[in-house]
């Protein structure tokens, strides 16, 4: 059975409270813009999770409220992974080769570099060589779960804020 992994870095954060921690930091007026605009592309594109793994940052939980507005139907189960923050393409590999077997798409938030470097193992290519911006969002088809690896993804889209405006 194919699965489909949609890949969403955090969009822009804040960086206003120079005292605030780093996984504290808030969207910033551009991110919540960014949010509502992935929002409305999801529900363009029919993209309805069936589970959300997010990064425990305030920014990549606020994406997620914002984004969450563009799912059709009941809301999908959520779980906050701490190992999420600060993950590297391994460990993101790791946590996602845990995703039951049936669960047809996973929509996962965090950071770059491990967001970018991910998709690059999965195969995205010259699509985020470059960049892997604030809110951009890489989906994957994937076979399995639990072989999840290098090459293993075909690059359906990947869509920057930008080209949403």
């Amino acid at each position: 059975m194919a699965a489909t992994l949609h890949l969403l870095r955090h969009a822009k954060s804040s960086w206003d409270d120079s005292a605030l921690a780093d996984r504290d930091r808030p969207l910033a007026p551009r991110g919540r813009r960014a949010g509502k605009l992935l929002a409305r592309h999801v529900r363009d594109r029919g993209i309805r999770p069936d589970l959300v793994v997010c990064s425990p940052a305030v920014r990549a939980r606020q994406t997620l409220e914002l984004v969450a507005a563009g799912f059709d139907g009941s809301p999908p189960p959520v779980r906050i992974e701490e190992e999420v923050y600060g993950a590297d393409a391994e460990d993101l590999l790791a946590l996602l080769r845990r995703v039951p077997a049936d669960t047809g798409q996973v929509l996962a938030i965090g950071h770059n570099p491990g967001f970018r470097d991910l998709a690059l193992l999965l195969g995205a290519g010259e699509a985020v060589v470059g960049k892997f911006p604030s809110g951009a969002l890489a989906s994957f088809e994937v076979r399995a779960w639990a072989q999840l690896g290098p090459e293993h993804g075909r690059l359906i889209e990947i869509v920057r804020p930008k080209q949403l405006s």
